[in-house]
């Protein structure tokens, strides 16, 4: 299974991005996470749930023609700089640990945000 990220890039406090995740399989579960340098890798979302940090501005949206999950990234704030990576699974875990990194098996490079303020 391959898993593709796109859509980073640098933006001022404010802006906005969309992220792109493009995986190979079929009705995988694919999550965003995101890693800022010195700090552990953090559950963002997917479709339904999120971080409470961006929750009201970041939205997943699934395209499953395209096996491909979207982030929508509004308001961006300095503390969203990070590495975004795409994880994906053929099994979903429970709501209570969507978050966890160790619940997908595939993962992509990763796609750099940078946001200044």
């Amino acid at each position: 299974v391959r898993v593709v990220e796109s859509g980073g890039g640098s933006v001022q406090a404010g802006g906005s991005l969309k992220l792109s995740c493009a995986v190979s399989g079929y009705n995988m579960c694919i999550v965003w996470f995101r890693q800022a340098p010195g700090k552990e890798r953090e559950g963002v979302g997917g479709t339904t749930l999120y971080a409470d940090s961006v929750k009201g501005r970041f939205t997943g949206t699934l395209n499953n023609a395209k096996n491909t999950l979207y982030l929508q990234m509004n308001s961006l704030k300095p503390e969203d700089t990070a590495m975004y990576y795409c994880a994906a699974d053929f099994r979903c875990p429970p709501n209570i640990g969507w978050y966890k990194p160790d619940a997908y098996h595939y993962w992509g490079q990763g796609t750099q945000v940078t946001v200044s303020s």
